[in-house]
């Protein structure tokens, strides 16, 4: 019986002490700390790719707001401004539609477009964003 509880206090005592806990400790911190700042890298590829495309949506519609261009030019200079700066998968949804926008003639160029959730991968038209400008007139 003895024996018995010396053994069980000897465990009881191995147990106890914290010895090989700190790598652990490390591996945890470690993987929440990596996943935390894969999140914010990602947080600011979606708000990258929001901006410019809003941007381009926006000189897309100035483009075809001018006096000697179409609405479909500023479509189209859209489509180029974000290929070049995203890729071609970001530019297949573009509209461009005359209308009015507070009142005034506009032009607004419409962009559907994934939004990215894992890398360059995400929702299909998952953003949605609009550029207006005012239609520019001769006389």
């Amino acid at each position: 019986m003895r024996s018995l509880r010396a053994s069980l206090s000897a465990v009881a005592g191995r147990l106890g002490t914290e010895r090989g806990s700190a790598p652990a400790e490390f591996v945890m911190v470690a993987a929440l700390l990596t996943l935390m700042t894969l999140s914010v890298l990602q947080l600011g590829l979606a708000l990258h790719v929001k901006n410019t495309v809003l941007d381009a949506a926006a000189e897309g519609a100035r483009y075809g707001a001018l006096a000697d261009n179409t609405p479909a030019d500023g479509a189209a200079r859209t489509r180029d401004l974000i290929t070049v700066a995203l890729g071609a998968g970001y530019a297949s949804d573009v509209t461009a539609s005359l209308g009015n926008y507070l009142d005034h003639p506009a032009v607004a160029v419409t962009v559907r477009t994934p939004l990215p959730l894992i890398g360059l991968v995400g929702i299909d038209e998952g953003l949605e964003v609009t550029g207006h400008a005012a239609r520019e007139t001769l006389g």
